[in-house]
């Protein structure tokens, strides 16, 4: 029997693969919550929307609007909240924005689902930059990337909160609201600290979707701005396995709900900045013009996601390499080269 299911933020890149795959599964009706606020989701949503499905909806509507939350939810058994202000240098040139969005917006998500669908399962995009900078883990540096002494497995979930930057605030906020909904009002929540998350759909820019903003920069022959010295090391989990655990996750709410999960890449999936641009003008066969700016505010010089315990709990693990998923990417956007073209001006 198939479920009702709201995605916030549901015509971004990861919202609109999550609505893809639920709609596949029989019998799912899907509503596309989003204020179609960022550029290249209009597409997102028009190319979702071409495949007539009989089950999806669309409500354009803010995550700031309780009133309208509070109609929307009722009667939905899944809720995936992933709208947010998603760019740490936006935060710094406006945290009151940021805060309203992340925190704010994630508390009336959560109020509403209280009063008015407090069976329905929640499932939260969180980020790493909980965590903040990681400044006490020792690292190597070698030639083209960092390496850490000790925690050679990556950041489980033990690891100290040290919110950095207003969008770490905010999302952190958020992030402990939602874990703490669970305690003190039994709501069924799951919350994802994610990685570098990237895929189809994605229209990266120089704040959010780094991989998807150097290939496109790439290929549109533009220069690259590297903030600090591009050593540092990311995680990168292809969009379609993000959906994997996700849906793990809401299918076995009984056993892990009121749980945080840490779920990136892993260590057999990591590129330093240089080494992703390496491997770009490998497979692209050009050479890609770089900057080099100053490091932007609680950016980690090693962030490696260790997938244990999700591992542990849901059996769940990366299927997509990362070669093979940023051979798909660039694909993707070489073949929509227009429309993305008509969203990264300049």
């Amino acid at each position: 029997m198939g479920k009702k299911i709201i995605i916030t933020g549901g015509a971004g890149f990861i919202g609109v693969n999550l609505a893809k795959s639920l709609l596949e599964d029989r019998g799912n009706h899907v509503l596309i919550y989003d204020n179609l606020s960022r550029k290249g989701v209009e597409n997102n949503l028009k190319w979702l929307l071409s495949m007539k499905h009989k089950n999806l909806k669309f409500v354009e509507g803010d995550i700031r609007n309780y009133k309208k939350l509070s109609v929307t939810v009722k009667e939905y058994d899944e809720i995936y909240h992933l709208a947010a202000q998603v760019a740490v240098t936006k935060s710094v040139e406006d945290p009151i924005e940021d805060f309203s969005i992340n925190a704010e917006g994630t508390l009336y998500l959560l109020e509403a689902v209280r009063k008015n669908a407090p069976g329905a399962v929640f499932i939260f995009a969180s980020t790493n930059k909980v965590y903040g900078e990681l400044l006490h883990i020792k690292l190597r540096e070698g030639r083209t990337r960092y390496f850490p002494v000790k925690k050679k497995q990556g950041i489980d979930e033990n690891e100290n909160l040290d919110f950095h930057s207003p969008y770490g605030c905010s999302k952190g906020t958020a992030d402990q609201y939602v874990r703490d909904y669970f305690r003190i009002y039994g709501l069924k929540t799951v919350v994802f600290r994610q990685s570098c998350i990237y895929g189809e759909h994605q229209y990266g820019n120089e704040d959010q979707g780094w991989v998807a903003h150097f290939i496109i920069r790439s290929l549109l022959g533009r220069k690259l701005s590297i903030y600090g010295d591009g050593k540092q090391i990311r995680d990168l989990l292809d969009v379609s396995d993000l959906i994997k655990a996700y849906k793990l996750a809401a299918d076995n709410i009984e056993k892990v709900r009121g749980e945080v999960f840490n779920v990136g890449g892993g260590t057999a999936n990591t590129f330093s900045l240089l080494e992703l641009i390496a491997f770009l003008e490998e497979k692209l066969g050009m050479k890609i013009k770089l900057g080099f700016s100053g490091w932007r505010p609680g950016d980690q010089k090693v962030f490696v996601s260790d997938n244990g315990k999700i591992k542990k709990e849901l059996g769940w693990k990366p299927g997509v390499q990362r070669e093979e998923g940023v051979k798909r990417l660039a694909g993707w956007i070489k073949k929509n080269i227009e429309a993305v073209k008509s969203v990264n001006k300049g």
